[in-house]
């Protein structure tokens, strides 16, 4: 199953997202948060995230969805840093609620990281008030 890692300046972002993730799409075991600092404090850490990624994997691949600015830089450089790995990680350009939801969804139900990653991204333009 396409693996997750959520990348938030909050580990109670990311952490308080995966539960909620967990009650819509259960069966996925492979959503790991890659909120905060080690510590807890505010910011983000590519090392951190690539080990997240590394956690992840199962084989099938790994979509990484973050918030804002330096989480994405960061989730970038995490990315940077496996490249010598064997892993298929790809980032997912998408709002990080409900792309990570949707991303859970559509692994849950065995899509490939392709299909994942645009289940995340269709959520973009996402309309809440009618």
């Amino acid at each position: 199953m396409v693996g997750l890692v959520l990348v938030s300046h909050s580990v109670k972002i990311t952490e308080g997202l995966k539960d909620l993730t967990a009650e819509i799409a259960p069966t996925h075991k492979g959503i790991i948060s890659a909120g905060g600092m080690e510590d807890g404090a505010i910011g983000t850490d590519a090392i951190r995230i690539s080990e997240a990624i590394r956690q992840a994997n199962d084989g099938d691949g790994v979509v990484v969805l973050a918030d804002i600015g330096s989480g994405v830089m960061s989730a970038e450089t995490a990315i940077e840093l496996l490249e010598e790995e064997d892993i298929n990680v790809k980032f997912a350009d998408a709002p990080l609620v409900e792309g990570t939801i949707a991303a859970a969804v559509s692994a849950m139900v065995g899509s490939d990281i392709e299909a994942v990653i645009k289940a995340a991204e269709d959520c973009r333009g996402a309309k809440k008030i009618l």
